[in-house]
């Protein structure tokens, strides 16, 4: 009714603004259609209702997130059917990693709480929804686009002292005999959890650990373990479990990764002059490649230590090393073996620290092989670095600085791609850009990733795919990177470890992995939680995939109450769905123009 009155008022001014003073009495019929005319297209502009809105029913979500399970309330879940039960509503509709219409599950088993499908679902029917829920969902900021009238039952149990393990952070793979640092993210749930400690196995043999304190409730602390990775060649599982007193959940007490112990390393790391540069450039190429890298650090004239372990190595080894490895990282003095080019057989990257005190900034990436992952890195907003003198023969610059923003150009990351890779980083204090965090963060990981990404093309991986990550979770998708630059596609088979379930032969699965762009990645959907040795190409591995996050105690990220921001669901009829309306108009349209004629009016 607002609509039409607005209509009418706006309708009826502009009919009287068209018609002189002198006119309006000499054509009170003509004025009076041409008012009609106008509301009626101000109506149809607000597509007005031309009658009262009938109700409509509303949908009932079930949170069916194995979420449920953590609260240390058994009877949630029962509370939660008898809530969806009594909320009224013609269709319920389950909700966690897919949405489906089905009745309540006996158990929640759900891999994850996402409400994305229901917003639309609902936005798209025109009918609010009463969710009921534990409170704890992946994307709630998405419920504030529900419609007006939806509604949130939010079942938040007591809790109870739970400690849960939510990250293992370190090397994918590793030489045997060298020393690794893994970091081990703890949690607590509602209750807070009890002192106890964390322990690291490999192929179920400790290998170290750590005690950790008692935590307050929705706490986390991270527990770094140090130690050296022994035993044979080969794909191992590596295992962290912690320990608390009164625990009540022991699904999330454990977390499982692969770990890949090599013979020997695939890419050698040598600093004559380590500082935090070197140090982060080490961290992101053991990251990208996820081969086993081994690092040489000199500390003084003649004296050489393994990163890492910090044990003393001899300058031959090392000399034999550098002329041995696939994949080189020479930083400092480049030249301190002699001609670094003739001396190293495969791919190779040069970074010298420049000496000077100038300041440059980056700029831009221009055409190169590089090109595709630094397009896009924000140039404008990453820190100062110094930058030395360019390399002469090189065929491209992967990324250009100016010095003070002027145009004192020149490069900073430069290559040539034949015979063999060579990068020349001419810059240092990029570690800025990692310590600035962020953005920042994320550019200096790209820059080095990309650097390193490339130097690996020649090399071909006898397996023609593997998992991206150590470990995933279940209710995740699992990433595959490709094992070939120049693959498109790959075939992994996949064979679950069933030795518990007492099933000598499992079945198998065969994945086609299709690989996208330049990224080289490829992603399947969610796996159960459990071991799997893989096949792909001609080599073998290992993917583990771990409890869902919703094992994770995390706090409740909505509460009960009326909910939704959008436009009230309605069915009343609508302007714009009146065929006779449009005739009405063009008659009136019409008469008006008729009797304009008749009383001598253009």
């Amino acid at each position: 009714m607002v609509l039409w009155l607005l209509a009418a008022l706006a309708g009826s001014a502009a009919a009287v603004a068209q018609y002189r003073f002198g006119v309006r009495a000499k054509a009170p019929i003509p004025l009076a259609l041409r008012a009609s005319v106008f509301t009626i297209g101000f109506a149809l502009l607000f597509d007005a209702p031309i009658g009262p809105a009938s109700s409509v029913g509303h949908y009932v979500a079930l949170d069916a997130s194995a979420s449920w399970q953590v609260a240390g309330n058994a009877a949630l879940w029962t509370d939660a059917r008898a809530a969806a039960a009594g909320a009224g509503g013609d269709t319920l509709l389950l909700v966690g990693d897919s949405l489906r219409v089905g009745a309540a599950p006996a158990t929640p088993t759900d891999g994850a709480s996402r409400v994305a499908p229901l917003v639309e679902r609902v936005l798209g029917a025109g009918r609010p929804v009463v969710l009921v829920t534990d409170g704890r969902i992946d994307d709630a900021a998405r419920l504030a686009e529900l419609p007006a009238g939806s509604k949130v039952i939010a079942l938040d149990g007591t809790g109870a002292r739970d400690a849960a393990l939510v990250s293992i952070d370190g090397p994918a793979a590793v030489v045997a005999g060298d020393t690794a640092e893994f970091s081990v993210v703890v949690s607590s749930g509602a209750a807070g959890a009890a002192a106890g400690r964390v322990e690291l196995t490999l192929a179920g043999v400790s290998i170290g650990g750590a005690a950790i304190d008692s935590f307050v409730p929705y706490a986390e602390r991270e527990v770094k373990v140090r130690t050296a990775i022994g035993g044979d060649p080969g794909f191992r599982i590596l295992r962290a479990v912690v320990t608390s007193a009164g625990d009540a959940i022991a699904r999330n007490d454990t977390l499982t990764a692969s770990l890949e112990v090599a013979r020997g390393a695939s890419a050698v790391f040598i600093s004559t002059a380590p500082d935090v540069d070197a140090r982060e450039a080490l961290a992101v190429l053991r990251g990208t490649l996820a081969v086993p890298t081994r690092g040489y650090l000199r500390v003084a004239p003649g004296q050489w230590r393994v990163e890492g372990s910090l044990a003393s190595v001899a300058e031959a080894d090392v000399r034999r090393a550098l002329a041995e490895a696939p994949l080189v990282f020479l930083h400092g003095d480049t030249a301190i073996f002699g001609p670094p080019r003739a001396l190293t057989h495969g791919s190779l990257a040069l970074m010298a620290p420049s000496g000077r005190s100038e300041e440059y900034y980056a700029m831009a990436a221009p055409p190169s092989p590089l090109a595709a992952a630094l397009g896009a890195l924000p140039w404008d907003s990453l820190p100062p670095v110094e930058v030395g003198d360019p390399s002469k023969d090189a065929e491209w610059t992967a990324v250009t600085v100016r010095r003070a923003r002027r145009f004192d150009e020149r490069p900073m990351i430069s290559g040539v791609s034949s015979p063999r890779r060579i990068a020349v980083i001419h810059a240092s204090g990029m570690y800025r850009w990692r310590l600035r965090g962020g953005r920042s963060a994320e550019a200096f990981t790209t820059v080095w990733g990309s650097v390193f990404d490339w130097m690996t093309g020649d090399a071909t991986d006898n397996r023609a795919a593997r998992p991206a990550t150590p470990w995933v979770r279940a209710g995740e998708p699992v990433r595959w990177r490709r094992g070939s630059p120049r693959d498109t596609s790959a075939t992994v088979i996949l064979r679950p470890r069933s030795a518990a379930r007492g099933n000598a032969n499992p079945h198998a699965d065969t994945l086609t992995l299709q690989f996208a762009g330049a990224t080289g990645i490829a992603e399947t959907p969610p796996l159960a939680p459990g071991v799997y040795d893989l096949h792909s190409g001609s080599g073998d591995g290992l993917l583990v995939v771990n409890a869902s996050a919703e094992w994770l105690p995390r706090k409740p990220s909505v509460v009960s109450g009326a909910i939704g921001g959008g436009a009230p669901s309605d069915r009343a009829p609508r302007a714009r769905m009146a065929w006779w309306l449009y005739a009405l108009l063009l008659g009136a349209l019409c008469g008006e123009w008729v009797l304009r004629r008749k009383v001598g009016l253009r």
